[in-house]
Formats: C-alpha cells, sequence, structure tokens
C-alpha cells in the first residue's frame, strides 16, 4: 500500500498541512501511521475514501506467520517454516511468509508488530499460523478480535488442544525464561533449574 507524507496529502486533498495536523488532534482524521520521529503518513486507502474515490481494488495478502522463543531453536523455525509453506502450497495460497524469535508473552517482536501493521492497514486477508501459540500465548482472542474487524481471518494448521496442566506449565516456563534473560550469576543459575524442573514436569504430564 502507498502512503503519503502530511505534505504530499495535503496538497492532494487540497487542505493545508496545519489543517491535518488539527484533525489528528481532534480525531477527525488520523494518520495511518506515525514514525518514532513523529512524521505523519497517510495512507492510499484514507486518500481514496476522502476523495469519495470507490471499487479500487487492491490485492489482501495471505500471511503465513512462524514463531520460535529463542536463537537456539532457528532449526525449529526453519521446519516450522517448510510446514506452513507445505500446507499453503497444497491449499493453493500465494503467500507471504513473517517469523519472529521471541517470547510468545513479548508483544513488541518485529514480525508481530508488521503483521499488525498490515492488519489495520486491510492488507491481509488471512493469516495462518501451525499452533493458536505461534501467534501469542496470552491475549490471542485480542489478536483474533483485532481481524475480525478489518476482515482478517486466522487458520490454525493444528488445533490439538493442550491440557490445563500443559498451558500452565507452558506459561511458566516463557515467564521465567523472559526474566532469567536479564539475571546474571547465582540468580540466572537458579531460573535455569527452575525451567528444567518445569520441563521436566511437562513430559510427565
Amino acid at each position: 500500500m502507498k502512503y503519503y507524507s502530511i505534505g504530499q496529502f495535503a496538497k492532494l486533498i487540497g487542505k493545508t498541512e496545519q489543517t491535518l495536523r488539527n484533525w489528528d488532534k481532534t480525531g477527525v482524521l488520523k494518520p495511518a501511521h506515525v514514525a518514532p520521529s513523529g512524521f505523519r503518513y497517510y495512507s492510499q486507502e484514507q486518500l481514496n475514501h476522502f476523495l469519495g474515490i470507490k471499487n479500487v481494488k487492491h490485492e489482501r495478502k495471505i500471511i503465513g506467520y512462524c514463531r520460535v522463543s529463542s536463537n537456539k531453536q532457528k532449526d525449529d523455525l526453519e521446519r516450522q517454516i517448510q510446514y506452513v509453506k507445505e500446507y499453503m502450497i497444497a491449499k493453493g495460497y500465494q503467500f507471504e511468509i513473517i517469523t519472529d524469535i521471541g517470547s510468545a508473552i513479548n508483544y513488541n517482536k518485529q514480525g508481530l508488530n508488521k503483521l499488525i501493521d498490515m492488519i489495520t492497514n486491510n492488507e491481509v486477508e488471512k493469516i495462518v499460523i501451525l499452533y493458536k501459540d505461534r501467534l501469542v500465548r496470552s491475549g490471542y482472542e485480542l489478536i483474533e478480535n483485532l481481524c475480525s474487524k478489518y476482515g482478517t481471518s486466522i487458520e490454525v494448521i493444528d488445533n490439538t488442544e493442550k491440557t490445563e496442566e500443559q498451558e500452565l506449565v507452558e506459561d511458566l516456563i516463557q515467564i521465567i525464561t523472559v526474566f532469567s534473560c536479564k539475571l546474571q550469576g547465582k540468580k540466572a543459575n537458579k531460573a535455569k533449574k527452575m525451567i528444567k524442573v518445569l520441563l521436566e514436569d511437562d513430559k510427565d504430564l
């Protein structure tokens, strides 16, 4: 999707940049994207809407999203990508793959942020994931609700249900892993031992 700077957009719709800034503040027209530098960008869709251009066709994408928790799992990530690709090829999908390496309880991952931006820009028809927790673990319903508002569906390849005990252990492992990365020395070793015990308990379950 094409984007315009505030100056370009103002010129195209016959308004001043200050008018657009005022509209942003009052909520009349929010920019599609605001860069960390503070620069405002407006989308082609917003331009079409403002100019009353209807039925503009744009191709929405099918996105295969793959994620693992750490760099140590890169081999697992490659296998996951291959599995998702083979699934979508078999379905006859034209697709794009977005990947992430990071905890399922980390919501500030580069790939996930890119995916959310694409959803809210109305660029995504469908998201394909291997398991529900590949997207996010806690808060999946929130992402699902966001997708529904923009007409984006989520297709889960493997819907095998996990027991409550398994989900609890996996959540605890994720939380301890995140905090252990911030620790050093004896505290870090203690956290690693806790993770090892939880993994052993998970196997027993």
